[in-house]
């Protein structure tokens, strides 16, 4: 334990000394992110957070080489892969890659960990082929990366949700007696701790896509290491509520955009956290109620499978989680989703098909119409069926 602590205390003093150094030297040069439309801050700050983290959490494990472990290297498979998502991320950040561009680095980065042998594996005792497996694998890495790099959208966000993600599968971790994943979770967590110092609101660094997407990649690595060392297919609720908000953030997203018919990855002012601020509330209290859900969300994670009743608890967690998040939603007043119940369930469905009906029947009526009184007659009366 002193080892784990001894190594998450470098990456915290790592990140703690090197942000502000990296964020002044690019500010010096004038590389910021600058406020626009979707944008919440005032002023141009930089957004090179990622670097410090990267830094922070790679030399940390690079150090804990020698430690008498053998539960280190297991996070040290990690090691190439997330530094090819830190060069996708940073190279995102400097010369906005086109959506495709960072989706193959990604998908080269997953492939890497499911090559270290570091993947989905089995669902509930029961082995995936292993083309199936690879799918599942990166698109669970995918998922997470993304769901990350879209909640970066307030001072700490994304960030604390990515400390508080990091803490949770650290304490199952723990629990279960799960070193591999304690050893590879703690370092982060210290150098997230130590970025926090500089992000929390108002922030003076972001940060980037170098930083969300490295984040949103590891805790899914963390999530399939848990899952490697768990026997039932229940088990997945520990990584799938520790990245509870983050998750549902980008599923959202997916699903407004699908019923509008807008490209997946259209940029938008609609998500969780924006909605917050529409309600009234200040970025501040924006944060922290979103990091509430999340404590909240871990809390039921670690009841569901670190007590000796686990088995009892996870079908009551699975639904106290489910009303949480079907009672958020409906505060959140999303209007998309409004109007797709209505057309589902409030009888919208059947009355676009009775007036798609009784449009195709005045065509034809119309079409057959002998002259311009009888074609005139027949338009009123279909316009007045359809209440026009």
């Amino acid at each position: 334990m002193l080892d784990l602590l001894w190594i998450a205390g470098k990456a915290f003093l790592i990140a703690l000394i090197l942000t502000p150094i990296v964020r002044d030297i690019f500010r010096s040069y004038n590389m910021v992110d600058r406020p626009g439309h979707r944008k919440v801050h005032a002023y141009p700050i930089p957004r090179v957070g990622g670097i410090a983290i990267a830094i922070a959490y790679g030399f940390s494990l690079i150090t804990a080489l020698g430690a008498n472990s053998a539960a280190t290297p297991a996070a040290w498979k990690l090691l190439p892969a997330t530094a090819l998502v830190f060069v996708t991320g940073i190279l995102d950040d400097f010369f906005s890659l086109k959506p495709v561009f960072k989706i193959v680095g990604l998908v080269a980065a997953a492939s890497l960990v499911f090559w270290s042998g570091l993947h989905i594996g089995d669902l509930g005792n029961q082995p995936l082929p292993v083309w199936l497996d690879y799918l599942l694998t990166v698109f669970w890495l995918l998922l997470t990366s993304n769901a990350l790099n879209l909640i970066d959208g307030l001072d700490g966000l994304c960030a604390g949700m990515g400390l508080m993600a990091t803490l949770t599968l650290f304490a199952a971790a723990l629990l279960r007696h799960n070193m591999p994943l304690a050893h590879a979770t703690l370092p982060l967590a210290g150098a997230l701790l130590g970025f926090l110092c500089y992000n929390i609101n108002p922030a003076t660094v972001f940060l980037g896509d170098s930083g969300a997407l490295l984040i949103g990649f590891l805790l899914g690595c963390y999530g399939m290491i848990w899952t490697q060392k768990s026997s039932t297919l229940l088990s997945i609720l520990v990584p799938l509520l520790a990245l509870s908000i983050p998750l549902l953030d980008v599923s959202l997203s997916v699903l407004r955009r699908f019923l509008l018919n807008k490209p997946i990855f259209a940029a938008d002012r609609r998500h969780i956290h924006h909605r917050l601020l529409d309600r009234g509330f200040s970025a501040k209290q924006a944060v922290w109620v979103l990091y509430l859900f999340a404590a909240l969300a871990a809390a039921l994670a670690l009841l569901s499978t670190t007590s000796p009743m686990a088995g009892n608890y996870q079908g009551v967690v699975i639904v106290l989680f489910g009303l949480a998040a079907w009672i958020g939603i409906r505060q959140l007043r999303y209007s998309e989703f409004d109007i797709a119940g209505q057309f589902l369930f409030g009888g919208g469905f059947k009355h676009a098909l009775d007036s798609r009906m009784k449009l195709e029947r005045l065509s034809t009526e119309l079409l057959d119409s002998w002259d311009e009184d009888s074609w005139w007659n027949t338009l009123v009366v279909g316009a007045l069926s359809l209440e026009l």
